[in-house]
């Protein structure tokens, strides 16, 4: 018998951004645990911070991240095309805590994310490096040069699907250096993650996959 206990999901820490009542961070917590799921490492006491999460191989990554993010109680923010917000799905987004940014120039883009994070006095942003569920060949720097830009830490978390785990891998301080940082950061997922789907994991984690 799979007996779950606290240890098996962590509480939120009290600088991080927080969302949700204890009733509904109960019943996602139950439902994230209910499927044979666990959460593994020290949850980071953070204001602000990029949070990663690799592999990215498959369209159910988002169900099993969402139900422990919302069991947890934590508060993600995500960007998106503004044009979105011009569409019938405009209240979805805003709940959810989708900001709306002009996606058209990367390195304005930068900048306006930056300028979100230094206003507000907590603020998660939630980033997949492949940038998609496909085969990637290189991981998106995006991610990097916000945390570096807005002076943030960067949480690292991981899938591992072979057991039924999201594990916290822990803070990573940028340097300015992307390819020498990026390095460190998936040294640092080595062994410690299994893709839903293996064919579709980018090709920079590949090497980092501890196989069955």
């Amino acid at each position: 018998m799979n007996n779950k206990t606290h240890t098996d999901f962590p509480e939120l820490p009290p600088l991080a951004p927080s969302r949700g009542s204890i009733y509904s961070r109960a019943i996602f917590k139950r439902l994230f645990l209910a499927q044979g799921w666990r959460f593994v490492g020290e949850f980071p006491n953070l204001p602000k911070a990029v949070a990663i999460i690799s592999p990215h191989t498959s369209n159910i990554d988002a169900w099993h991240g969402f139900l422990a993010l919302l069991g947890i109680g934590l508060k993600i923010t995500i960007f998106g095309k503004n044009s979105l917000f011009d569409t019938p799905l405009k209240h979805l987004l805003n709940w959810v805590g989708v900001i709306p940014v002009n996606r058209e120039n990367p390195k304005g883009l930068t900048n306006e994310i930056a300028n979100i994070i230094q206003a507000n006095k907590q603020i998660w942003i939630g980033m997949a490096p492949e940038g998609t569920r496909k085969k990637a060949d290189k991981i998106r720097s995006g991610f990097y040069y916000i945390a570096h830009a807005s002076h943030i830490p960067i949480v690292m978390f991981a899938f591992d699907y072979a057991q039924k785990t999201i594990r916290c891998l822990g803070v990573f301080h940028t340097t300015g250096n992307f390819d020498t940082d990026l390095n460190d950061i998936l040294n640092l997922y080595q062994g410690q993650f299994s893709p839903r789907n293996p064919e579709w994991l980018a090709l920079p984690l590949q090497k980092h996959w501890k196989k069955p």
